[in-house]
């Protein structure tokens, strides 16, 4: 099975109904396209690690990270 897309976290990182799952995805998005680390979580207001900056880490850090790319479908 082909890895997600770096722009879809995984459903147990971030759910599908979650009410600001569209503003969350901008902000990564906007992020990923501006090439930078992470962004500003429109939701909490912590800092969040875009997919591209966590997957060029190498493996997963085991802090829960909501755009983990380590993180397989199905786990």
């Amino acid at each position: 099975m082909a890895p997600r897309p770096l722009t879809e976290p995984h459903p147990s990182r971030l759910s599908p109904d979650h009410p600001r799952r569209a503003e969350i995805l901008a902000a990564h998005s906007a992020a990923l396209a501006a090439g930078a680390s992470g962004y500003l979580d429109p939701a909490t207001g912590l800092f969040a690690l875009t997919a591209r900056y966590l997957a060029d880490q190498g493996r997963c850090c085991g802090s829960g990270c909501r755009h983990c790319p380590f993180v397989r479908t199905g786990s």
